[in-house]
């Protein structure tokens, strides 16, 4: 985990950039939070259960739900890629005109 130091720009051998361990942070916490809308979101759409109690049919996933989970997936991921894209591009538009963050 290199990248959490200062590099070649360290005042103390071994010391640990607090905005770089902020940074890692904050990724993560991103990332699991798409995690966790992922699986929600694809659980409640594919996995076969009772309403109520949550209890299984099976132990294992049937054939129908893999296919259903491979799919809202690879939805998801995508729907996420545009977003991106759609959000980049207007940040970039926005920063070009000098409307950024008004």
């Amino acid at each position: 985990m290199s990248f959490l130091f200062g590099g070649n720009n360290r005042s103390v051998e071994g010391s640990v950039d607090p905005a770089k361990v902020e940074m890692a942070m904050a990724e993560l916490d991103m990332i699991t939070d798409v995690f966790n809308r992922l699986v929600t979101s694809c659980h409640t759409k594919c996995i076969s259960s009772t309403p109520n109690n949550h209890r299984y049919v099976e132990g294992e996933l049937l054939k129908g739900e893999s296919v259903c989970i491979d799919r809202c997936t690879a939805k998801f991921f995508e729907v996420n890629k545009k977003v991106g894209e759609r959000m980049s591009a207007m940040g970039n538009a926005a920063q070009s005109t000098g409307t950024f963050g008004r």
